[in-house]
């Protein structure tokens, strides 16, 4: 065991539903094992500004089942300075902190695997992103809960679709990972997905509308990824229509709807989880690893390998979904 004794935890980057619940299984760990905990208010730039404070467990009551992150968030271009990273250090070591517990995605890794290399201060990495595109875990922290929003929103403009012979394009959040769009998809009964994996031509996309006009179904739902290489919602919507002028197109963004909210019972277990680990692989002496969780069982990934690894969406699963739609 190492003698780590006082320890920091924050987040970086989007936001994600269930990154409260991981806050304080990371407060409630530390406590337990009588270290010195901190949180540190709007991720990076809060450590260059010095907003760290002492946390307690009574802290942390009462915000698993709140959306968002008590501890704020933020991207931070000083970060990305030496000279931001020798701020954030100092105002790390005047208050003796040894560790740091990260919650975020690729971009929040990267900064503290560089600092960690620059500076004697333990980092450990907990998923926390909507997308689901972190290397070294099934699931991310949020992606469960932007599925079940996704899939809400899309139920719902099915009950307009069933009143009107209209072609509903729905663009879900994901930037150039399809996992949302996939799951949603097949979850919806949509009668396509765009995703940024599969490219998915026009002309192919045509000949499924016309098919689908042959069995005389009546609306189809399309979900697109927000970075599928075809274009968005909007754009794909529009070379359909421009292809066959008598078609009744309608888009949906659903947008930052998915990164707010609740989070599901998935996710809290799930941040629960690797946030109890986090606090164990520091007290273990584990530095610049990323915990994740593997076929349920927790899992611990080099930052490099989270950071650069491509995480696939299985070809089965693509597939499946692809029969199903027909």
């Amino acid at each position: 065991m190492s003698e780590v004794r006082r320890i920091a935890v924050f987040t970086s980057g989007g936001d994600a539903p269930g990154m409260n619940a991981a806050v304080r299984a990371v407060v409630r760990t530390a406590s337990y094992h009588d270290l010195h905990i901190y949180g540190i208010y709007g991720g990076y730039d809060g450590m260059i500004n010095g907003k760290i404070e002492r946390l307690e467990k009574k802290d942390v009551g009462n915000i698993m089942h709140r959306g968002g992150t008590i501890l704020k968030t933020a991207r931070s271009e000083e970060f990305r300075t030496k000279e931001g990273r020798k701020k954030a250090f100092e105002n790390l070591q005047d208050l003796q902190i040894d560790a740091c517990v990260c919650i975020g995605g690729n971009g929040t890794y990267t900064g503290a695997d560089i600092f960690a290399q620059e500076y004697p201060i333990k980092m450990i990495g907990i998923p926390g992103t909507i997308d689901n595109d972190i290397f070294g875990t099934d699931y991310t922290i949020g992606f469960d809960t932007a599925v079940n929003t996704a899939i809400e929103a899309v139920d719902r403009i099915r009950d307009t679709a069933d009143s009107h012979n209209r072609l509903f394009f729905i663009e879900v959040m994901g930037r150039h990972a399809g996992f949302i769009a996939l799951n949603t998809g097949i979850a919806s009964g949509a009668g396509s997905i765009f995703l940024p994996e599969k490219k998915e031509s026009l002309n192919e996309f045509m000949e499924w509308l016309k098919k689908s006009s042959r069995r005389k179904k009546l609306f189809n739902l399309i979900i697109v990824a927000e970075g599928n290489t075809e274009g968005g919602a909007q754009s794909i919507a529009d070379k359909v229509k421009n292809e066959v002028p008598e078609m009744d197109t309608k888009v949906t963004i659903i947008g930052h709807l998915q990164r707010g909210g609740s989070p599901s019972g998935l996710d809290r277990v799930l941040a629960s989880r690797l946030g109890y680990g986090a606090v164990n692989a520091i007290m273990d002496g584990k530095s610049r690893v990323a915990i994740g969780s593997i076929n349920n069982a927790l899992s611990y990934t080099s930052f490099k390998d989270a950071i650069f690894k491509t995480k696939d969406l299985e070809d089965d699963t693509v597939e499946m979904a692809r029969i199903l739609a027909m």
